[in-house]
């Protein structure tokens, strides 16, 4: 078996995420790395807080607060909502790890060595009103490209450019608005992008087959219009510094590393986080050392994230001429919208991570987003679509299921499962037929196709459904007590193999439905293809238990309440 190295975009630190952020990282990952894990891999899956850069400066000074307070509190405050979501993380670090810092030194001393990082000196914009530098994310203006006006100094979130803050249209300073802006000189640590190039290039063009179009296009349309070489410092407090041993100028002046420079680096940092806890027995450059040909690297990550993953961390770890391992394949997504509109962490709109687990426990929304996961083109979550799927196939095609078949057995057989005649041409036929759609999940689940994965999901419980409507054991009962048991096992194994496949989507209630069964020994990761066509994994005599309604039906009224909470069609 392989072994799996998954990473997602790191969650900045500044803000609780809404579930578009979600949606376009950590969960997907989330459900890749259970599936691996339930059939054998070898899965280390490793996120983290990305916390250097000037927005986490600014929401220090405005609680009254050191910054590395503020970070950790927000680490916890982020860790506990991921935990809400059972985002099993083998992982979850920190980008201001004294491991990231080693590291993101060491590897800017390398491409120092190799000719790919220079000092120069620039002119940047520099804040009267406000008295200091402005890093580039608090220049806001009007983009020279695609005309939005509240583009960022170093990218443009509508249409996804990366920009120089002199690129902006009527720039301004995001902190006080004041357009009192000068240029003053300043020396600074450059990346030669330019020099790498031909390299990245070769890269991209060796594995990006293996990409989703959307990410394979991203890439090559920032090769296609040039690789440039970019500042890799800012003026900030906080941060991964310069290191004094290499730049003592630039040291002595307080430069730190940009953060989309150290950020994903974090990757590798939060890697040796993990293994320092156990060093007897964890070994991170097993993993990131590309000698090490046995690891399948996987990245999972939003649209605009793409370019920094694609070009410009590739383009680092190139240059240090270390075999750093380097990603397989990059799983990215388009936005998940609000009504139309854009999910906002600073706008407040759409619905946020947090508010999403006070309203609903966390399967209803991870089953949701992962059918209806941006994959191919941006998606737009509304409050009526999320009740009929939660309603259509939690309540009623999965969840009523379970209810109905465990409530008649236990009315009519007891509480062990009945034993009934042998299988028939029906159960031969329902065998099949979930052998088939078994195969089709985990197709889709190796494709890392989350969408088509979850309708075959979803077609393997309306399977169950269909059988047990043809069946009819509440008919059956009266003429043939027998068949109707046969009927109820047949369903409850069921019931037993939606728990151990649903179990990447829905783990709470997959754990549930697996519990409901007093099985010894019950500890099979995953359903082999016999099982699916026997279904006999739970014999006749177990013990069984009706678990507590595992989706209940939103209503209306609920439907209103969501709506006038967070906004409907207006919101957009």
């Amino acid at each position: 078996m392989a072994r799996h190295l998954i990473t997602s975009a790191l969650p900045y630190i500044n803000g609780i995420k809404h579930l578009g952020n979600m949606v376009g990282s950590m969960l997907p990952a989330d459900v890749y790395s259970r599936y691996l894990r339930q059939r054998g891999h070898e899965v280390l899956y490793i996120c983290a807080t990305d916390e250097h850069g000037t927005p986490a400066e600014l929401a220090a000074k405005e609680q009254g607060v050191p910054v590395d307070a503020f970070c950790t509190e927000a680490h916890h405050q982020q860790k506990a909502i991921y935990d809400g979501f059972s985002l099993a993380f083998d992982y979850f670090g920190r980008s201001s790890s004294p491991q990231n810092h080693e590291i993101t030194q060491e590897i800017a001393r390398e491409l120092k060595a190799n000719g790919f990082i220079e000092e120069r000196a620039i002119r940047q914009v520099y804040s009267n009103a406000d008295g200091r530098f402005l890093p580039d994310r608090y220049i806001i203006g009007t983009c020279p490209h695609c005309g939005y006006d509240k583009a960022r100094g170093d990218q443009c979130e509508n249409c996804t450019r990366v920009l120089d803050p002199t690129d902006l249209i009527d720039a301004r300073s995001a902190i006080s608005g004041s357009s009192d802006l000068e240029v003053r000189e300043t020396k600074h640590l450059f990346l030669l992008q330019s020099a790498l190039a031909g390299e990245v290039e070769a890269w991209v063009d060796e594995r990006a087959d293996n990409w989703p179009v959307l990410a394979s296009s991203i890439a090559r349309k920032w090769l296609t219009e040039g690789l440039h070489d970019r500042a890799i410092t800012r003026d900030l407090d906080w941060g991964v510094p310069v290191p004094a041993d290499t730049w003592p100028d630039l040291a002595a002046a307080g430069k730190v590393f940009y953060v989309w420079f150290d950020a994903p680096i974090e990757y590798i940092g939060a890697t040796k986080e993990w293994a320092d806890q156990d060093p007897e027995n964890r070994d991170w450059r097993s993993w990131w050392w590309k000698s090490d040909a046995n690891v399948q690297y996987t990245q999972f990550m939003g649209k605009d994230n793409v370019p920094f993953h694609s070009v410009m961390f590739p383009a680092t770890l190139l240059g240090t001429r270390a075999p750093w391992k380097k990603v397989d394949v990059i799983k990215a997504f388009n936005w998940l919208n609000y009504y139309g509109g854009k999910f906002s962490t600073s706008q407040r709109r759409g619905v946020f991570t947090h508010d999403a687990l006070d309203i609903l426990p966390a399967d209803y929304w991870r089953y949701f987003m992962m059918a209806n996961a941006p994959e191919s083109d941006d998606s737009s979550f509304t409050w009526e679509h999320f009740t009929a799927t939660v309603n259509k196939d939690l309540a009623d095609t999965l969840g009523n299921f379970v209810n109905r078949v465990l409530s008649f057995s236990k009315k009519r057989f007891g509480e062990e499962v009945p034993a009934g005649s042998e299988p028939g041409e029906a159960e031969t036929k329902l065998g099949e037929e979930i052998t088939r759609l078994l195969a089709e999940y985990e197709s889709q689940m190796e494709a890392i196709q989350f969408r088509k994965a979850a309708a075959a999901l979803r077609a393997l419980w309306s399977a169950g459904n269909s059988y047990l409507e043809e069946k009819a054991p509440w008919l059956e009962i009266k003429t043939n007590p027998e068949g109707a048991a046969l009927t109820l096992r047949t369903a409850m194994n069921l019931i037993h193999l939606y728990a151990v496949v649903s179990e990447p989507f829905i783990p709470t209630s997959a754990k549930k439905m697996r519990e409901a069964f007093s099985l010894e020994n019950d500890t099979a990761a995953w359903v082999t293809q016999e099982e699916a066509r026997s279904l006999t994994a739970v014999p006749a005599g177990t013990p069984f238990t009706i678990p507590p309604v595992l989706f209940a039906k939103l209503t209306d009224e609920d439907l209103e309440s969501y709506k006038e909470r967070f906004g409907g069609e207006s919101a957009a």
